[in-house]
């Protein structure tokens, strides 16, 4: 008996000491996802967004800076690129937009700042995070060379080694 209460106790004991999980949550992509996939995932926060905008009307690419590196362009870049950096201890808590045979991007920060791009017809979507304090860590989803055919939210509470 004494044995299972000093091994209760230390099971007890590391469970207490472990770090809480990061809270992560997943926005399900939008969009009709042909084509190839994609992915944003860096180490670090993301300081900025880049998106191309063809002919007033379709996302043709885009790209994400952590810490001040881009990240390979998602698609392509035709088009005129429209960018927004981040201040300090901004985020990304929210993109929202619309998509059908083009797609209108909104991402909206911590601070109330955004950066809308596209042409708003189509079916609408909103994705945030569900955790307090979440803020977006990357994207994921398909193009097909052209565009953007789908994408998808990846948040987490970010944690600075700093």
């Amino acid at each position: 008996m004494l044995q299972l209460i000093l091994i209760l106790s230390g099971v007890c004991t590391v469970g207490m000491a472990m770090p809480l999980p990061d809270f992560y949550s997943y926005s399900m992509a939008v969009g009709d996802g042909s084509g190839v996939e994609y992915s944003t995932a860096e180490a670090g926060r993301i300081t900025g967004i880049r998106v191309w905008e063809y002919s007033s009307a379709y996302i043709s690419g885009f790209q994400l800076s952590y810490e001040g590196n881009w990240t390979t362009l998602v698609c392509a870049s035709y088009g005129n690129p429209m960018e927004m950096t981040l201040h300090h201890d901004e985020s990304i808590i929210q993109v929202s937009g619309k998509y059908d045979s083009g797609y209108m991007l909104m991402f909206v920060t911590s601070q109330g700042r955004s950066l809308k791009v596209g042409q708003p017809s189509g079916i609408s979507f909103n994705l945030y995070p569900t955790h307090d304090g979440s803020e977006l860590r990357f994207l994921s989803g398909r193009h097909n060379g052209y565009g953007i055919t789908s994408i998808g939210a990846h948040w987490a509470v970010y944690h600075s080694s700093v």
